[in-house]
Order: C-alpha cells, then sequence, then structure tokens
C-alpha cells in the first residue's frame, strides 16, 4: 500500500449505508477500512440505524435518520505520516454497523415434525402439522449485537430466520399439544391459537432484541392414520344423521347396507341368499304387526314401498309383505 492511498483513505468525510441489499438485516460499513477521520459525516437513511463501535466498545446507537457528526482520535495527514512503520494502521479502530429498522415481513415457520397428542373429544391419538408467517422488526440493536452478531460483517434476513425457526418450534408443538384442541377445532380456532402462541413466542424474540409484529397460522394438516380415523368418524356422523332424517336408526341403517352390498355381490347364489335373509328379516321387523302396532297401514305401505324402490326387496318380497299389509285392513 503507498503513502497516497493512506492519505487518501484518511480523507473520507462521508460514510452512508448506499443501496442496502433485501435480505440485509445487519451490515459492516468497510469501504474505508476501520480508520475514520476525526469529524466524519455518518449519514442514517430512512429505516436504518447505526451501531457506533470505538476500540471494542459500542459508544453509541443511532436510530434517528440524518447526519451525525463522528468525533475520534484519528485525525489525517498526521495518522497516516505518523504509522509509516505500521504500514498505515492506526490503533484507534472504528467500527460501524448499519441496521435495519423497517418490519421484516411473511417470514416462513413450519412445525419440523408431527405433534401428537390424544384428541380431547374423540379419545383417539392425532398427529398435526403446522405452518404460517410471522413479521418482526428490531427493537434492541445493541443487544442483538453484542449477543449473537459480535464481529461478523453482514447477518442477513435468512440467517435470523433460520436461528428463530429452531427457537420457535419447540414453544409452538408444546402449546398444541398441552391445549389439545380436537382436530374439528382447529381451523375454527386458528385466530384464537395465533393470539395465544404470539404472545407466547413474544418473549423469545424480546429476549434477542426483536419485536414479533404479526405471528399467523396459515394452515394445518394431519398425517394419514389421523386423516383416516377422521373421515371414518364424519361418515359415521353424516350416516348417522341421515338414518334419523328416514325415521331408522343407525343399527337398522348399517343392517340395510349390509343387505344391499350383498344383493349386488356377484359372487354367486351364497351372497344373494345372505341378501334374500337379511332383506326378509328386515322387512319383517317393518311390517310386523307385532312390532307396527302404532303404525297406520299407509304408513307401513309407504314404508315398503321405499325399501321396493331402493331396491332392498324383491318384487316377490314387496307384493308378500303388501298383502300382509292389506289383510289387517
Amino acid at each position: 500500500m503507498g503513502i497516497f492511498d493512506g492519505v487518501k483513505r484518511q480523507l473520507r468525510s462521508v460514510i452512508e449505508w448506499e443501496n442496502p441489499a433485501g435480505d440485509e438485516l445487519f451490515y459492516r460499513w468497510s469501504d474505508n477500512g476501520d480508520e475514520i477521520k476525526n469529524a466524519s459525516k455518518l449519514i442514517v437513511g430512512p429505516g436504518q440505524g447505526c451501531i457506533f463501535v470505538y476500540e471494542g466498545k459500542v459508544i453509541s446507537v443511532i436510530e434517528e435518520e440524518g447526519m451525525v457528526s463522528l468525533l475520534t482520535d484519528n485525525i489525517p495527514f498526521w495518522t497516516t505520516l505518523t504509522k509509516v512503520m505500521q504500514s498505515f494502521e492506526s490503533e484507534h479502530k472504528v467500527g460501524l454497523y448499519f441496521f435495519k429498522k423497517t418490519r421484516i415481513l411473511d417470514q416462513k415457520w413450519g412445525t419440523r415434525s408431527s405433534i401428537r397428542y390424544d384428541d380431547p373429544k374423540y379419545k383417539f391419538p392425532v398427529s398435526l402439522m403446522a405452518f404460517g408467517n410471522y413479521s418482526f422488526k428490531i427493537s434492541d440493536a445493541k443487544l442483538f449485537f453484542v449477543n449473537i452478531l459480535g464481529t461478523k460483517d453482514s447477518y442477513l434476513v435468512s440467517d435470523f430466520r433460520e436461528m428463530m425457526v429452531s427457537r420457535i418450534n419447540q414453544p409452538i408443538a408444546d402449546f398444541l399439544a398441552t391445549a389439545k384442541y380436537s382436530y374439528a377445532q382447529i381451523d375454527a380456532q386458528q385466530e384464537e391459537i395465533s393470539a395465544a402462541l404470539s404472545e407466547n413466542l413474544s418473549k423469545i424474540f424480546l429476549k434477542l432484541g426483536f419485536i414479533l409484529t404479526d405471528f399467523r397460522i396459515e394452515g394445518t394438516d394431519f398425517d394419514e392414520d389421523t386423516r383416516e380415523r377422521i373421515n371414518k368418524i364424519a361418515d359415521i356422523t353424516a350416516d348417522t344423521h341421515g338414518a334419523g332424517i328416514a325415521g331408522v336408526s343407525y343399527a337398522e341403517l348399517q343392517r340395510l347396507e349390509a343387505m344391499k352390498d350383498a344383493a349386488n355381490n356377484q359372487v354367486g347364489a351364497a351372497g344373494l341368499m345372505m341378501g334374500m335373509g337379511v332383506a326378509g328379516g328386515l322387512a319383517g321387523d317393518v311390517v310386523n304387526p307385532t312390532k307396527s302396532e302404532t303404525k297406520g297401514v299407509k304408513q307401513r305401505l309407504e314404508e315398503l314401498k321405499e325399501l321396493f324402490d331402493a331396491e332392498l326387496i324383491s318384487k316377490t318380497d314387496y307384493d308378500a309383505k303388501k298383502t300382509v299389509i292389506l289383510g289387517d285392513l
């Protein structure tokens, strides 16, 4: 390095963070090495802050935008000329670390593994996955700088996101496992769950010097075994509701389904005969006067016709039972 390079380096009078990268959270200014002349001007742009480190100590954190005068013991020319034997290096070292004060939006999070717990309503084990996004901003740049950043020249939003995923994943899993929302409640309670998690996670962010400004659950999912159990319950619930509308019990509905399956079975006469046997037993239950004493002839005929129209009994069975019912007139 020539003497004129050293002199030029000491003449730097304006320092600023120009064109920060979109993913950059902290940036160490180093255009002029780490020697800054006395009374240099520091420009802090909109949405920026700057940590002023002098001789290894954080002297100040500048958070207001504008121009700031820096006073150091590095006097131009004099420092250069008296440091010839030390390769123009001054012992008065300055570090300027710019940081973003603006809110960082739409950072993705997701549970890395299934959260397992027993469904409190249906009493079977579930495995839940969840994902969403959050936003944050720096609240205490000095705290983060001293405890996490250290002497790194640059720190990216992606670096922060990777660090936080490992820190917030377990609290999220613990909360959902402890809260034990039924699978039927998860989607309906997403806003309430998000609010509760936001309150818990805010404490973690604050310890690092950040504010969690927004936390959202975008979606949840269950593993294949849980979904299979859920679908079975949904089918049974729907069938039970439909059976109630039709005026039959769920057990009777199952017998009707078994009869229909047997009647449609193409494996041979055995399946057909089994279907006819079930049909005969069910039809007898429906039209037997001893079990239907409170039912009128018209109602019994209508129920019999519904069985026939649904192809649950044969024409022969229909005619035979119709004759029996009409015989009660």
